[in-house]
């Protein structure tokens, strides 16, 4: 049973960057945890968690709630750019 913190880290809702995490530790688990390999999958995660964490404070100066979009709104939101 995952605790409470982990199913928040696998939430598309809260956390934007799931599909970056997974591709970092496949990578990791594929190459015998030489993170050389793996630097790429590292900064796409960085990028990721960065970009995310602007639009989060963004929308808390502006009082917007919730302040990490959706799954659903961070779509159109990547789709628009």
């Amino acid at each position: 049973r995952m605790s409470r913190h982990a199913r928040q880290l696998r939430d598309q809702d809260i956390n934007p960057c799931v599909a970056e995490t997974d591709a970092s530790r496949k990578c990791m688990d594929d190459n015998n945890y030489n993170k050389d390999m793996c630097a790429a999958y590292f900064l796409k995660y960085k990028n990721c968690r960065k970009f995310w964490h602007n639009i989060m404070m963004e929308r808390r100066r502006n009082g917007v709630k919730p302040e990490m979009p959706t799954a659903e709104e961070r779509k159109k939101m990547l789709e628009s750019m």
